[in-house]
């Protein structure tokens, strides 16, 4: 059973950052990946960045290139979103998510999940 639950969401002016975390139960394979994902009010989910769990290699989205930093810990239980200079557009709720590798035409990511979290709110103000 796998169970992923988001932390570290919250209000933050305009160039500040954020740490997001997912805490992460469950088995992994070789071909696991984890990914961040944001939706905001009226848009489409979007992917934000990826990690192929065994080698941690990693991708990220145009939009947050240079802003935001996608990483695990050693025993990759614990997913982390390092987000910083942040803009009004980041606003969104940002979920976790555990997939298989492979690319993702929906997200434009190469990680295809099939486990979600609940979910994070980050709001970000001008």
């Amino acid at each position: 059973q796998v169970q992923l639950v988001e932390s570290g969401g919250g209000s933050v002016q305009a160039g500040g950052s954020l740490r997001l975390s997912c805490a992460a139960s469950g088995s992994i394979s070789e071909n696991t990946c984890m990914a961040w994902f944001r939706q905001a009010p009226g848009k489409e989910r979007e992917g934000v960045a990826s990690i192929y769990s065994s080698f941690g290699n990693t991708n990220v989205a145009d939009s947050v290139k240079g802003r935001f930093t996608i990483s695990q810990d050693n025993a990759r239980k614990t997913l982390y979103l390092q987000m910083s200079v942040l803009k009004p557009e980041d606003t969104a709720m940002y979920y976790c998510a555990r997939g298989i590798v492979g690319y993702s035409s929906d997200y434009g990511l190469p990680c295809r999940p099939n486990y979600w979290g609940q979910g994070t709110q980050v709001t970000v103000s001008s």
